[in-house]
């Protein structure tokens, strides 16, 4: 069998069981397991998959800068959004981060009762200009112009002033196994910075992020306290009902 076609094969399993294991493709395809792996390796290079130990998952999509992502699945976020301000009750510190999914939540936050709303995130920050009863906090630091978050050793610290009673996290992938990452390290870092603060970290998600990978970890999602999902397939959401996390359908 020619390299082309066995790559070829090996993505067409990617895409209909969500995973590659390098083993039982060596089996199936009466080869070694170290050709496997190489093509997995080469086929890692060229971003068609993530490699992980004993095969390979399906890797998480470039963004688009922050502009353009806010007319992705916009439906989606506002649902979500929507669920997750639900979720808030009076008195409470909300940590809000970046992305154009918890811009969401700024959006839909309650009006009826005081809140505290903190962010590393301008973005977020101006979306609650006008917002009538939420005090807001905004953390600086090193910029990260792709998510408009700021990061690093500043923000670090003043984060580690504060215990918010909820962190609304948003990530780029989300596996049942490999658990939550993103594409940016010093993202990922500030990102469980955060959550190690909070007594409570939720994860907004829309489909399309379920059962990916991306680059850097943040977090296993059995370490987090609940998933809001934007899903129409009910059925996608089996393999992380048994990681003890509570999960709310938007």
């Amino acid at each position: 069998m020619l390299t082309t076609q066995r790559k070829s094969l090996i993505l067409d399993i990617l895409s209909r069981d969500g995973q590659v294991i390098a083993k039982r493709v060596a089996e199936e395809f009466s080869l070694s397991e170290d050709t496997i792996r190489r093509d997995l390796r080469e086929m890692a290079a060229e971003g068609l998959l993530k490699r992980v130990h004993g095969g390979a998952l399906p890797i998480a999509p470039a963004l688009p800068d922050f502009s353009a992502r806010r007319e992705v699945a916009s439906q989606a976020k506002q649902k979500l959004g929507a669920k997750a301000a639900g979720m808030i009750q009076p008195g409470q510190m909300i940590f809000l981060d970046g992305g154009t999914t918890t811009a969401e939540v700024a959006r839909q936050l309650p009006t009826g009762f005081g809140v505290t709303i903190v962010t590393h995130s301008p973005t977020i920050a101006s979306e609650l200009e006008h917002h009538p009863t939420a005090e807001v906090i905004l953390i600086g630091g090193r910029l990260y112009k792709h998510s408009m978050v700021a990061t690093g050793a500043v923000a670090m610290a003043a984060i580690s002033q504060l215990r918010p009673d909820i962190f609304f996290l948003g990530v780029t992938a989300a596996h049942p196994v490999h658990g939550l990452s993103t594409g940016d390290f010093e993202e990922a870092a500030i990102k469980r910075h955060i959550a190690s603060c909070a007594a409570e970290t939720h994860v907004l998600l829309t489909e399309e992020k379920l059962d990916r990978v991306s680059a850097c970890h943040v977090l296993p999602i059995a370490d987090i306290s609940g998933l809001i999902v934007a899903t129409d397939r009910p059925t996608a959401l089996v393999p992380y009902r048994d990681l003890n996390v509570a999960i709310r359908e938007a």
